[in-house]
């Protein structure tokens, strides 16, 4: 069977909320591995899902965690920060992050999250682990951050969904492109565009899951078993048979974050 590597969910939420369901996050790691996914990166979003990300890591050894505060939550750093950086140093955290900007909600605001992005830059330094961004509504912001602190030596734009020119920006500055269902929709052209522009070394394939899950599945809950089913969708952008997207993206993961298998 085809391994893929599913770079970038979200197994410890539920359609949107934070609620730790072991039986479910179980049941979705069978799925997925059911469906070819060789390993998982489960992603942080506050302090408590990070510190969940990291459970489920200690419990399956093809699931690794990221710790990081999300852009809506940027408002949370002076209470969060310290025990943050602390679960940055576990020998499971593969990322920080994710952290960035996201102006079409502003759920916190724009001069909170440009504090915290600046703290993550920061921290994916010290600690020598990639930063993953999640930008929204705010290519120019993200560009301006990166460019004032130095981008990380490994550095991934999560749930990509920019055209040709923002991927021409993210690869100028050596940063990897993580591709997710959205690369299905119909209305993705310039998504497609970007990804048939990208390098092999540079494209990562995710789920964000539970959110985000691709067509036929559009508009139901994700889930890591659905990472096939993106990569297709990628491989269709690309001209290339998926089986070459699932070795290369299942590379470039290994590469970025570290992960030998």
């Amino acid at each position: 069977m085809t391994a893929w590597v599913d770079a970038h969910c979200h197994l410890q939420l539920e359609l949107g909320e934070t609620r730790f369901e072991v039986a479910d996050a179980d049941a979705q790691v069978e799925r997925a591995h059911g469906a070819g996914v060789a390993w998982m990166v489960c992603v942080g979003t506050g302090l408590e899902t990070s510190r969940q990300a990291l459970e489920l890591s200690s419990r399956y050894d093809d699931v690794y965690a990221t710790v990081g505060l999300h852009p809506h939550d940027a408002s949370n750093l002076d209470s969060d920060w310290d025990a943050l950086a602390e679960l940055a140093h576990d020998e499971r955290c593969v990322a920080i992050g994710e952290a960035g900007f996201d102006f079409h909600y502003e759920h916190s605001p724009r001069d909170a999250q440009e504090v915290a992005f600046r703290r993550h830059i920061e921290l994916a330094k010290s600690v020598d682990r990639p930063l993953m961004i999640h930008s929204r509504n705010a290519w120019d912001e993200t560009f301006r951050v990166l460019d004032a602190e130095g981008v990380p030596a490994r550095t991934i734009f999560h749930c990509f969904t920019g055209g040709v020119d923002e991927a021409r920006a993210a690869l100028d500055r050596d940063c990897y492109l993580s591709f997710s269902g959205i690369i299905s929709f119909k209305t993705a052209d310039d998504i497609r565009a970007a990804a048939a522009f990208a390098p092999d070394t540079r494209v990562l394939v995710e789920t964000d899951s539970p959110y985000l899950a691709p067509v036929p599945h559009r508009g139901k809950p994700n889930e890591p078993a659905y990472v096939p089913i993106v990569g297709a969708a990628l491989a269709a952008a690309r001209g290339v048979d998926p089986d070459k997207i699932a070795e290369l993206t299942r590379s470039n993961a290994a590469q970025v974050f570290e992960v030998r298998r």
